[in-house]
């Protein structure tokens, strides 16, 4: 068995098409093809349901797409562990955290952390959207995941491999700038059937759009929006709320300075604000000294709200 097989399978498990996974791995279909035969053959079951019109797995292929990405996980932190105890490399930490946190809270969070720490790591963060940053965590490529979480928002890092911390607390916020008038927001909520409130909304990708889709299905006030502009970059909605293209659900973390400036404006009041949790994940297998280490002064430190907070 190789373990390009491993990686070939979960590009097909993720992508549900021959086509689009070979690409992602770089081959041709028909290589990629017998690559997956390859592991079949070698586990002795069906992984792939072929008979389909759509592709889809078997119940043993469903199975096995938690056993490769353990395994490859598992693989990926004992090669770091073994290096470090090795002397082959420095002791070191991948963090990835969404765009937001790692622009508004890490910084601060992480020299508290340091200043706890003794020992002397590199630490290496990646700033992406959630959907990324959750594989990066499924595949080992990152040992911390620092995110916003809801519980009405699901997350593919599920409590059985996964551990998680809540480090403190931020909203979501509906955010315009000011009509020309007055004080009041250009795009206001709730907005009516004949009269919707143009929306900056989240691609799929975003974590944010997660929360923002759970908390409203969830229940509370009714919006009437009209989409007009989709991005998962909670930077590129800012800033196009910022030019008065319409409301956005954004990070409090992210704004405040923006609304005590005048920037921006509330476009709802607090009934329309989504409370979240600033989470810290892992996965539960043990990890190199050093993510062990770090492990045990983040679940010891402070835990803190964002601020400021808006009134």
């Amino acid at each position: 068995m190789e373990l390009m097989w491993l990686e070939d399978f979960l590009a097909l498990a993720r992508g549900e098409s021959f086509s689009r996974a070979a690409e992602t791995r770089g081959v041709t279909q028909p290589a990629f093809s017998r690559r997956i035969r390859a592991l079949e053959t070698w586990l002795g079951v069906v992984l792939v349901d072929r008979d389909t019109h759509r592709i889809s797995l078997t119940a043993a292929g469903s199975r096995f797409v938690e056993v490769a990405d353990a395994t490859l996980r598992s693989l990926e932190h004992g090669r770091r562990e073994v290096r470090e105890i090795a002397g082959a490399s420095q002791s070191s930490l991948r963090i990835t955290a969404t765009h937001a946190l790692s622009l508004t809270f890490f910084p601060s969070w992480v020299r508290s952390i340091e200043v706890l720490s003794a020992q002397e790591v590199s630490i290496q963060l990646t700033a992406d959207n959630m959907a990324a940053a959750e594989q990066a965590m499924l595949q080992g490529r990152a040992q911390f995941l620092l995110c916003h979480h809801h519980p009405a928002a699901a997350t593919v890092l599920d409590q059985r491999n996964f551990a998680c911390i809540t480090l403190g607390s931020d909203r979501l916020v509906p955010i315009s700038t000011k009509a020309p008038e007055g004080e009041r927001a250009l795009h206001a909520l709730p907005g009516t059937e004949n009269a919707p409130v143009a929306y900056l909304e989240y691609g799929p990708e975003s974590g944010m759009g997660r929360i923002v889709a759970a908390a409203r299905a969830a229940g509370g006030p009714v919006a009437h929006l009209a989409a007009v502009f989709r991005s998962h970059a909670v930077l590129v909605l800012t800033a196009m709320a910022r030019e008065g293209k319409g409301v956005a659900w954004l990070p409090e973390s992210l704004v405040a300075e923006d609304i005590s400036a005048g920037r921006l404006v509330l476009a709802g009041d607090e009934g329309w604000r989504v409370p979240m949790e600033i989470r810290l994940y892992r996965p539960r297998a043990r990890q190199s000294p050093a993510a062990e280490a770090f492990w045990a002064l983040a679940s010891a430190g402070p835990k803190a709200d964002i601020e400021p907070r808006i009134n």
